[in-house]
C-alpha cells in the first residue's frame, strides 16, 4: 500500500508510520475516515493475565485511530478464548475456566487504560466481551443463521488451517469454528455499535476478510479490514521474544526496568521502525535519530526506551529505569529499581559463579555461563571473572546485602542471599 495516497488523517498516519500491510476497499475506508467517526476494533483473547509486546502494535493502532478522531473498540475474547485461535499454533490451547478468563480480562484492561481514553463520548474507547453474544447462541441457531455463509473448501484454504494440516497436527472441530465466531463478532459489533473496521496482524487476514464478507453479504452494509505486516527484528527474530521469555506489558509480569531495557537493547536497524510504531515521537525527530551512527545510536535507543516506557508505565517510571540502567552500566552504581532476585543463601554462598548466574536468569545454562566467563563477559561486582567455577564467598555480598552480576553489556541482576 506504499504507493497509495490517502486523504484521511487515520490512514495517512498509519501509512507514514509503517502500520499498513493489507486493506480491503481502501478508497471506501479512506473516504469514510475522512468524512466522520470510524469505529474500529481489534480482538484480544484472554489466555494470560497480561498481553505481551507482540500485541503492542495492535494496541498502538487503536491509539492511532483515536488520535485521528475515530472510536477504538477493544474486544476481549471471553467467548473465543474458550475455543482458542488456531492461527500459528501447532497444538490446541489449554481450556480455561470462566473465572480465570474474567480475571485475565480485568488484568489486561489496566494496560489499555494507559494507551486509550475510555468513556461515553463519540471517540472514547470501549471494551466489550464477545461472550455477551457468543454464549447466548444455541448450536442449531448458530449453524442455521451463519453456517450457510462459510464453505469448508474455503476454510481449508486459509493458512491457519492449512499449515496445521500440512504439519499433520490435529485440529479439533472446536478450533475449526473459530473463524465463524470471529466473523460473527464483526457482524454483532456492526449491528450493536456501528463498528465498520476490523484490524489485526497479517496472520489474521483470512479471519478478517471472512468477517468483512459476512457483514456485507448478510446486512449489505459497509465493512472494512486492515492488517499490519508481520513484525520481526532486523536479524529476523520474532518481535517480543527474548532468551528470558515473553516481554509482558503488565508490571506484575515484567518490571518497568526490564521493559525499558528491552527497548534499549533493540538492534540498531530497528530503532527508527520501532519509534514509528511504538512511540508518539514526531516523524521529523525520528528521521534525526535514524541519522545517528556509531556510538551515537545509543542515544536514539535510550530515546526509544524512554518514549515506549513512558507510554506504558509513565514518565517517572521511565526516568527511574533509565537512571538505574545508566548508573549500573555506565557509572557502576546501584539502585532500588534494578532487577533483584532473592535466592536461598545456601544456593549462593559457596556455589559456583556460573551456577548462580544461571539461577539468576542471566544465562540459559552453566555451560553458557562458563563460556561467557572465558570470553570476559561475566562480571561479579563489576569485575570480569574468567573462571565460571569460581566460588561465591560471603565477602562478595556488599553492604546492601546483594551481589551484582552482569552478563555482557546488557543484562544485569542483583542477587540477594536470604
Amino acid at each position: 500500500m506504499s504507493d497509495t495516497s490517502f486523504q484521511s488523517d487515520f490512514l495517512s498516519t498509519l501509512q507514514a508510520r509503517g502500520y499498513i500491510h493489507q486493506v480491503t476497499h481502501p478508497a471506501e475506508l479512506d473516504a469514510a475516515a475522512k468524512a466522520g467517526v470510524v469505529a474500529g476494533y481489534i480482538g484480544f483473547d484472554a489466555t494470560a493475565p497480561s498481553l505481551h509486546v507482540g500485541s503492542l502494535i495492535q494496541i498502538m493502532m487503536l491509539r492511532r485511530l483515536q488520535q485521528a478522531g475515530g472510536r477504538p473498540v477493544v474486544i476481549m475474547g471471553g467467548g473465543t478464548t474458550k475455543v482458542g485461535d488456531p492461527t500459528g499454533k501447532d497444538a490446541s490451547r489449554p481450556q480455561l475456566t470462566d473465572e480465570t478468563i474474567q480475571s485475565n480480562i480485568a488484568s489486561i484492561k489496566t494496560v489499555f487504560e494507559k494507551f486509550l481514553v475510555f468513556g461515553d463520548g463519540p471517540t472514547d474507547a470501549v471494551m466489550i466481551d464477545n461472550d455477551e453474544w457468543l454464549s447466548k447462541y444455541g448450536y442449531v441457531e448458530f449453524l442455521r443463521d451463519y453456517g450457510t455463509h462459510f464453505t469448508v473448501n474455503r476454510m481449508l484454504a486459509f493458512n491457519s488451517v492449512k499449515l496445521r494440516l500440512e504439519r499433520e497436527q490435529p485440529m479439533t472441530f472446536l478450533e475449526f469454528n473459530y473463524m465463524l465466531m470471529q466473523s460473527v463478532d464483526f457482524l454483532e459489533l456492526n449491528r450493536r455499535h456501528n463498528v465498520t473496521l476490523q484490524m489485526g496482524g497479517s496472520d489474521q487476514w483470512g479471519n478478517i476478510v471472512s468477517g468483512v464478507d459476512l457483514v456485507r453479504r448478510v446486512d449489505h452494509k459497509a465493512a472494512f479490514g486492515l492488517t499490519t505486516p508481520l513484525l520481526t527484528t532486523a536479524s529476523g527474530g520474532k518481535m517480543g521474544k527474548t532468551a528470558q521469555g515473553a516481554v509482558w506489558l503488565n508490571a506484575e509480569q515484567l518490571s518497568p526496568y526490564d521493559y525499558w531495557q528491552f527497548w534499549r537493547n533493540a538492534e540498531d536497524a530497528d530503532v527508527g521502525k520501532f519509534m514509528k510504531l511504538f512511540t508518539d515521537l514526531p516523524l521529523d525527530d525520528i528521521v534525526a535519530f535514524e541519522a545517528l551512527h556509531g556510538a551515537d545510536i545509543n542515544e536514539a535507543k535510550k530515546a526509544l526506551a524512554d518514549a515506549a516506557t513512558t507510554l506504558l508505565h509513565g514518565a517517572e517510571a521511565a526516568a527511574a529505569a533509565r537512571a538505574a540502567a545508566e548508573g549500573a552500566f555506565e557509572r557502576g552504581t546501584l539502585s532500588v529499581d534494578l532487577p533483584t532476585i532473592d535466592l536461598p543463601s545456601g544456593e549462593v554462598i559457596g556455589a559456583m559463579l556460573a551456577a548462580v548466574a544461571t539461577r539468576a536468569g542471566l544465562t540459559a545454562s552453566n555451560g553458557e555461563a562458563r563460556r561467557l566467563a572465558q570470553g570476559g563477559g561475566l562480571r561479579l561486582n563489576d569485575e570480569a571473572i574468567a573462571d565460571g567455577a569460581r566460588l561465591i564467598e560471603a565477602s562478595d555480598v556488599n553492604a546492601d546485602g546483594v551481589i551484582k552480576l552482569a552478563a555482557g553489556k546488557k543484562k544485569l541482576m542483583l542477587v540477594r542471599p536470604i
